[in-house]
């Protein structure tokens, strides 16, 4: 295969992925604390040609290598919602959570107390605080989440005595961009390097939301799609060129 269709097809397969990432961040616009994904590229050369009769640098050839995927940890923005149990965090921390596969890591802060009175995301995993799953009792009133993650409460109706419940676990990592999504907006640490962090803090009654922005993704996307179908013309073409020249030849009299 010519070395123009072998460059224009690398150029596509990194295209075709670059879609899919930025059309799942336009799909989670409204995931609360979701982070956008980013592609990286870099450029790969290739240190021979085919033929003998290529000089200086027009031996090397350089094709279009998807590196990578990179997580934008940006903050999103706060959003006042008034509910005691969402929080907002204002920093680079994570709230720890329970899940069937095991612990995971998470930015959304819209919580809610399930039928066992346990605090957990809006998806059913136990938020974890520092001594285990935080749970609460059937009369505790004006739930205060103090800025640090501390959870008190009011006992009954007659009661002025505040109650801890728990303190949220907060978490942060040395190297956050090795976390890995595994979807419902949670990430997973393959190294388990998950340290406490207590400098972080959280808003009570805020929550952060998604940190894509739906005009520059959509801008993207259609900036992307129409390299892509450019990429295609030019392919047609060549394609188009070699089928003119096998005619033509097959046409000369022998």
């Amino acid at each position: 295969m010519e070395n123009t269709l072998l460059i224009g097809l690398s150029r596509q397969m990194t295209l075709e992925r670059q879609i899919d990432v930025i059309a799942n961040n336009v799909a989670n616009v409204n995931t609360n604390g979701y982070k956008a994904d980013k592609s990286l590229f870099q450029e790969y050369l290739m240190p021979v040609a085919h033929a003998d009769n290529f000089v200086g640098r027009d031996r090397v050839f350089s094709y279009v290598q998807d590196r990578a995927a990179w997580h934008d940890f940006g903050r999103g923005s706060i959003e006042q919602t008034g509910n005691p149990l969402d929080v907002a965090i204002d920093g680079k921390a994570f709230l720890a959570v329970q899940t069937p596969g095991g612990e995971r890591y998470t930015r959304d802060g819209a919580l809610q107390i399930n039928a066992q009175g346990q605090l957990t995301t809006a998806d059913g995993n136990l938020v974890l605080g520092t001594g285990g799953p935080i749970t609460f009792q059937p009369n505790d009133r004006d739930i205060v989440i103090s800025s640090d993650g501390t959870v008190t409460v009011r006992e009954g109706v007659n009661t002025l005595t505040d109650s801890v419940r728990g303190k949220l676990r907060l978490v942060s990592f040395a190297q956050p961009q090795l976390l890995q999504k595994e979807g419902s907006n949670l990430f997973s640490a393959p190294n388990g390097d998950a340290q406490a962090d207590t400098t972080t803090r959280v808003s009570q009654g805020f929550i952060e939301k998604s940190n894509v922005s739906a005009v520059s993704e959509m801008s993207r996307l259609i900036e992307v799609s129409r390299t892509y179908t450019q990429i295609s013309a030019i392919l047609q073409q060549q394609g188009d060129m070699r089928r003119t020249a096998i005619e033509r030849l097959a046409d000369v009299p022998s």
